[in-house]
């Protein structure tokens, strides 16, 4: 963890300081819970009560903000990214040592930077490539083939199958799968025959896969994350979906085979999408949204139906399976008064 004073930090983010640049910090909480020694951030207009009463040494707060604010205040014009980008410098990620863990089984062919660190008892087989400075977690499988960028960090217990690519600073969490089989199965008279499963998974630079995320290999062509995409845990992406570029998706997503997704799209958590549609740039879809069909045109759009009292939810359900009926007798109503109206006959 870093230390440094606040006209430190003002002077390396680009902020305007309102308070002692003298004061030293050396690291981040909540507005809430902050001590003097922290730095702290107001993004969220629910949690203004707090500013009045935090004690932290500085508050990362937009210009409107800054006059309500009773300690220092660092003004940014996006507090909550600024904040991020603190809270990184002041708690860096510890440095793996360069080496291969005497554990690990690593084919002869493998090419392996000097730099890189394989953690213990992972597996690297035939013609993988690790670049500068990556770091291989415990327990994490890389099959042949495997390609991964310069700085990229994997967890424990990652698992990559043959010729799957990770660009550059990308971060994978445990338990994540990139390039198992797609579900590709075909119906015969006698039951289901496999289809094989030829591609393989593309990921960009800067992407970031959360834990137990999986990515399924293209069927024929590959399976490809732009750059920049972030992934929540618990996310199923199957095969030859296509993701663009600073798309988020949070977690419990489920993208079905084929369907392209555009860039800088946002995607809230329990989302399902069929397959074979297009999600075009900047859509944003809440969360538990069924998307059946495509949806090209930019905006929001949901499905989702809030939560109730189980009582009114089961009335509401009664009546559902009656609106064929209601709508039949309606567009029945609406032919006789038609027929019936002087100006229609």
């Amino acid at each position: 963890m870093a230390e440094a004073t606040l006209g430190q930090i003002a002077a390396r983010f680009g902020l305007v300081l309102q308070g002692d640049p003298d004061i030293r910090v050396s690291g981040v909480a909540t507005l809430r819970d902050a001590a003097s020694d922290t730095v702290t951030f107001l993004a969220n207009p629910r949690y203004r009560r707090y500013l009045a009463q935090t004690k932290a040494a500085a508050v990362v707060v937009d210009q409107a903000s800054a006059r309500d604010c009773t300690v220092a205040a660092l003004i940014a014009k996006n507090p909550y990214a600024t904040y991020a980008r603190i809270a990184a410098w002041l708690h860096p990620e510890p440095v793996a040592a360069p080496g291969i863990h005497p554990t690990a089984v690593v084919d002869p062919s493998a090419r392996i930077a000097a730099s890189a660190h394989v953690g213990p008892h992972v597996v690297i087989e035939a013609g993988v490539e690790l670049g500068e400075r990556v770091v291989i977690g415990a327990g994490s499988v890389l099959g042949s083939g495997a390609c991964i960028g310069a700085d990229t960090r994997l967890a424990a217990r990652v698992t990559l199958y043959r010729r799957v690519q990770i660009g550059q600073r990308c971060i994978l969490h445990s338990g994540a799968v990139l390039g198992a089989d797609g579900f590709g199965i075909a119906q015969d008279v006698d039951g289901w025959v496999k289809v094989p499963q030829l591609g393989s998974v593309i990921v960009g630079d800067d992407v970031e896969i959360g834990a137990n995320t999986t990515i399924d290999r293209g069927a024929i062509d590959d399976t490809v994350i732009g750059n920049d995409v972030k992934l929540d845990n618990q996310i199923q992406i199957a095969h030859n979906v296509r993701i663009g570029a600073h798309t988020a998706i949070a977690g419990c997503v489920g993208i079905s085979g084929s369907t392209t997704i555009g860039s800088r799209c946002m995607i809230g958590g329990a989302v399902g999408i069929a397959g074979h549609l297009e999600v075009g740039d900047d859509v944003v879809i809440l969360g538990l949204t069924l998307v059946s069909r495509s949806l090209t045109k930019p905006g929001i759009y949901s499905s989702s139906v809030p939560a109730m009292e189980a009582g009114v939810w089961r009335r509401v359900v009664a009546r559902l399976r009656h609106l064929d009926g209601m709508f039949d007798r309606v567009r029945a109503l609406e032919g006789r008064h038609k027929n019936s109206d002087p100006e229609h006959s």
